[in-house]
């Protein structure tokens, strides 16, 4: 019996495996534009060797689903197993009912709308936990194994096989390929931290009993006194760390200098913060 975090994975894995084949028939194959990972490699062996693109991603997927499953677990495997089967069917069928559609025949256009679409369609299916299948494993289990990040090895991979492509395919339309990657290998940095990007806060001030108070009962945040000494007075002043949303800051800010207009605050922002109150519900004591 799934559970609704199950299924509601399951629905992000079709949904962004969707939007992917989407932006492969509407922009890059009307349009002619080259790309990385299982794609670019199944549009060079088509055009190589005339074997089909749905063919031979329905192959290469299966090859890295037993990778995957070797590597980085059955969970994992049973996830990325909807990609790998999922993606070749949905792309067939809509190249059956979008074939010959062409949304635009700028180029320049077609790269930046596909990028956003491929990066947004990554992003969403690994948040659920799984992968499109293909290349996208092997940059998951380097990720895993040597700590590289996910996005810079895909790149790398992505700059490989367009390299590939040049032999076969006029120079401009490479730079076009490189342009789709850079574009969409920013979006999936983004939509991968969406939402959970918070905004880390130090404050140094002669006050800071009572904003630590405040900040626990107004703004309902936890906080963290850390010994310090300022450098000039050598005055022993704890700092206050706490973490809040983007949207308490401002309020924070206000609270603070109603306190203190001397107080000294350094602020900026983290990608994830784990814990009560943010990744776990808070608990009262």
């Amino acid at each position: 019996m799934f559970g609704l975090n199950q299924v509601k994975n399951i629905v992000g894995i079709l949904a962004g495996n969707t939007l992917y084949a989407l932006a492969v028939v509407l922009f890059i194959v009307p349009n002619e534009l080259i790309t990385g990972g299982t794609t670019g490699m199944g549009l060079l062996f088509e055009q190589v060797l005339g074997v089909p693109l749905t063919l031979f991603v329905s192959l290469f997927n299966i090859a890295m689903f037993l990778l995957g499953f070797w590597v980085l677990g059955k969970q994992f495997a049973l996830t990325t197993l909807i990609s790998s089967f999922y993606y070749p069917f949905i792309l067939s069928i809509l190249q059956g009912f979008l074939g010959n559609e062409v949304m635009t025949q700028d180029r320049l256009l077609s790269c930046i709308l596909a990028g956003l679409m491929i990066g947004a369609a990554i992003g969403i299916v690994i948040r659920c936990g799984a992968s499109t299948g293909g290349m996208d494993i092997p940059p998951l289990v380097l990720h895993k194994k040597m700590g590289i990040s996910v996005s810079l090895s895909m790149y790398a991979f992505d700059f490989v096989i367009l390299l590939g492509q040049m032999v076969i395919r006029e120079r401009e339309m490479v730079l076009y390929g490189i342009l789709l990657v850079l574009i969409y290998t920013v979006v999936l940095d983004k939509v991968l931290v969406v939402g959970k990007s918070q905004i880390q806060v130090k404050i140094i001030s002669k006050e800071y009993e009572r904003i630590n108070e405040m900040i626990i009962h107004q703004l309902d945040r936890g906080t963290t006194l850390m010994h310090a000494e300022t450098g000039f007075k050598h005055s022993a002043y704890p700092v206050i760390l706490s973490v809040v949303s983007p949207r308490e800051l401002a309020l924070l800010c206000d609270r603070v200098h109603e306190i203190d207009a001397d107080a000294f605050m350094i602020i900026h922002q983290v990608n994830e913060v784990k814990g009560r109150g943010f990744s776990m519900a808070k608990h009262y004591e």
